[in-house]
């Protein structure tokens, strides 16, 4: 699907945060004056897949007028230094003078999805790769339940998720109607729950968590929930899944003063594996899988992403279909409630946090670790490109402590159907 399984995010997020104040991320990382360079450093690192925004409220000027010149520069050079894209067109943000409660929304963003996707195929070559609405769990989480982001409700989550997937099914076919082939990368967040210890009465609640809320938004864009809306398994296409460190908690834990649900040690028995997490979801849909966001903070960026790369390797084993995994945040972010608060989440950060486009770290531990997995890049191609004889193939066994990728080839080559 790309040319390389690890592909970069660029934090795109914009809106208006729990205090009413408005965000930009592309801006506030410096991402929008040093994007040349930016694709230029992912090309050089032999990252050829992204994932970036398009800002709607900055495109979108109401009454059918478009302004795509914010989008440009990230078009032309993705173009110019031949990363391929997968394109966010809804990242919490969106135009004043769009209700996402009213029966006019969906057509509203489909027009808008429909511009998108003329636009795109008009500047860029193929694969054409959309994200219609980014998170629509988190989204109505944190817009519709908890008041944290525009349209600051409450109590309103469920009514807000299936508002964003109603208007994610219209988007999806205003994009193949404008850009027909284009592939569509659902992403959500992939989160656990565990039973506390001492109170077994949660263990129901936290078994519907894990097996039925969590899943709400990819089953309306499957078809599964909700068929009303329109969903089907073509919707939903590939299944991105976000997941951190910290997607995993005590179901009713108390929060922290600051807010946040402490997540489960990384030691905590209760904790399932990134591996059983992206097993559950393809098992559930059978449809190909990403990991659209991972990413740890400080010291544990280059551990985490070995970490992330050894489960990878494992479910490509499985022949689970992974294409790849995205490192987001690719640069270092302010907090979207604290801006003057920086988190050192990325590859790079800024030397000074007031001159984001400015000089950058490479954090060198995350460099390394990313250096040394570059042998899933060529087992996933392999996987990729043998893919029809590889179903008659199973990995065994007895190569768990061997280099699979060298043998699969051999297997290969020599059309032996073995190992089932």
């Amino acid at each position: 699907m790309f040319r390389s399984f690890f592909l970069a995010g660029f934090e795109g997020s914009t809106g208006y945060n729990r205090h009413g104040q408005w965000f930009d991320q592309v801006v506030a990382t410096g991402h929008d004056k040093t994007v040349d360079q930016d694709y230029q450093n992912l090309a050089e690192l032999g990252i050829r897949g992204a994932r970036e925004t398009i800002r709607w409220p900055l495109v979108d000027l109401g009454h059918g007028r478009y302004d795509f010149s914010s989008v440009e520069p990230f078009a032309d050079a993705a173009q110019r230094h031949e990363v391929e894209v997968i394109w966010d067109l809804f990242h919490y943000g969106y135009p004043k003078n769009v209700d996402l409660w009213s029966s006019d929304f969906p057509k509203r963003f489909a027009d808008y999805c429909h511009e998108v996707g003329c636009f795109i195929r008009a500047r860029m070559d193929p694969p054409y790769l959309f994200t219609p609405v980014n998170e629509p769990s988190f989204l109505a989480f944190a817009g519709g339940e908890n008041g944290l982001f525009a349209p600051h409700q409450q109590g309103r989550g469920f009514e807000l998720k299936v508002a964003l997937v109603r208007a994610a099914i219209r988007g999806i076919e205003a994009l193949w109607a404008a850009c027909p082939g284009a592939r569509i990368v659902n992403v959500d967040p992939l989160c656990r729950v565990a039973c506390p210890d001492e109170q077994p009465e949660f263990a129901r609640a936290a078994r519907d968590f894990n097996q039925r809320l969590v899943f709400q938004a990819w089953d309306m864009l499957s078809g599964r929930l909700l068929p009303e809306l329109g969903g089907s398994p073509a919707h939903l296409d590939i299944v991105g899944i976000n997941y951190y460190w910290t997607n995993q908690w005590e179901w009713m834990a108390p929060p922290l003063p600051d807010g946040r649900i402490p997540p489960l040690r990384e030691d905590d028995p209760r904790r399932a594996s990134l591996k059983e997490l992206v097993r559950s979801v393809w098992q559930r849909y059978g449809s190909e899988i990403m990991i659209t966001e991972t990413a740890h903070v400080g010291d544990r960026r280059g551990p985490w992403l070995l970490e992330v790369a050894a489960h990878s390797k494992a479910l490509l084993l499985e022949g689970v279909p992974l294409r790849g995994v995205c490192l987001y945040p690719i640069l270092g972010m302010p907090e979207w409630h604290e801006p003057d608060v920086w988190t050192p989440m990325g590859l790079w950060d800024p030397v000074c946090h007031r001159d984001s486009p400015g000089e950058r770290l490479l954090c060198a531990p995350m460099h390394d670790a990313l250096q040394s997995v570059s042998h899933i890049d060529e087992l996933h191609h392999t996987l990729m490109k043998h893919r029809e004889k590889l179903r008659f193939l199973r990995p065994r066994q007895d190569l768990a402590d061997r280099d699979f990728a060298d043998d699969l080839q051999r297997r290969v080559r020599s059309g032996r159907r073995s190992g089932s």
